[in-house]
């Protein structure tokens, strides 16, 4: 990869994408995805993926480079971009990585962790016991096996727990013993800048983001026949099919809910991916925090991420 890095982070809803644009227009940057969902084709309601004409204005690039029913890895990603990354400087341009996922980013910056492939079976069984005994009993037992492991771990996020006690089970060893890459330090020339907003700000975008997921407008298809137009393809990937705003919706589809309970559902569960992703970013102590408020515009932040960035301005 090239030997500078640029990254611009922040929860879901927290107004990247517009930002992004402005940023890498006068700076002379291309955008890479740093987002496990943007990577699936015809998924661009739910996942707020950025619109065309923002992506017509700035290269975007690894969105729309899988197919729904397929797993996308964190192997791929990560090689996909390094390649990216090293193509984009190739032509005197400055990569800039745009997006959420705290996995991503440390896969990039830290390594992979090469442990045993999913077993789907195991997986199953330790969800089903969350939803009988709660998520909390499943962190107690990694709290015993693993301290060091439930130490990292937010006792909310189930797909890490699972994952620990999943590793634990088939190879008989901590995940943290295996993740010994990870204990390395990240590349000193990767600038990383978050955007932080008030809970409150974020809550409320968050809640207006939903209802409009939901809203059909100037022809435009809302999340559900999105949803229904993805389904008749055929069935999503365990990845894709887990997706914030995806399995809710596709639970009304199959009447287990209605239309009010699932945006209910897609509120709370992008509140707790919201404190997920700060929890992972937190864990880079590099990281730059940019304090946005409420009704700042997006050229004041902007130009915000490019003083952190410490970037000189260039030519629109």
């Amino acid at each position: 990869m090239p030997s500078e890095l640029f990254f611009l982070l922040g929860p879901t809803a927290s107004g990247k994408s517009e930002v992004a644009v402005i940023v890498a227009l006068r700076t002379g940057a291309e955008i890479i995805s740093l987002d496990s969902m943007l990577v699936y084709k015809g998924m661009d309601i739910g996942t707020a993926k950025p619109p065309a004409p923002l992506r017509q204005k700035v290269p975007h690039h690894l969105i729309d480079i899988a197919e729904p029913q397929e797993v996308f890895s964190l192997g791929r990603y990560v090689k996909e971009a390094k390649s990216k990354a090293a193509e984009i400087s190739g032509k005197g341009k400055r990569p800039l990585f745009v997006g959420g996922s705290g996995l991503y980013l440390k896969g990039l910056l830290k390594g992979i962790f090469s442990g045993p492939p999913a077993d789907w079976t195991l997986r199953k069984r330790l969800r089903e016991e969350a939803e009988g005994s709660g998520s909390r009993a499943l962190y107690e037992r990694l709290k015993r096996i693993d301290p060091k492991a439930a130490k990292r771990i937010n006792r909310e996020d189930l797909r890490r727990i699972i994952r620990a006690l999943e590793v634990y089970e088939l190879t008989g060893k901590p995940i943290s013993q295996l993740q010994t890459q990870f204990d390395r330090e990240p590349a000193a020339d990767a600038v990383l800048v978050c955007l932080a907003r008030e809970r409150s700000d974020l809550y409320q975008r968050i809640d207006e983001r939903v209802e409009r997921m939901f809203a059909s407008q100037a022809g435009q298809a809302g999340l559900v026949d999105e949803v229904k137009g993805l389904l008749e393809q055929g069935n999503l990937s365990r990845s894709a099919s887990q997706a914030v705003g995806y399995k809710e919706t596709i639970s009304y589809l199959e009447g287990k809910c209605d239309l009010a309970q699932a945006k209910t559902l897609i509120k709370r569960n992008t509140r707790r991916l919201v404190r997920r992703q700060l929890t992972w970013f937190r864990s880079f102590p590099q990281i730059k925090w940019l304090e946005v408020e409420k009704n700042e515009t997006r050229e004041s932040i902007s130009q915000g991420v490019i003083n952190l960035f410490d970037l000189q301005k260039t030519v629109e």
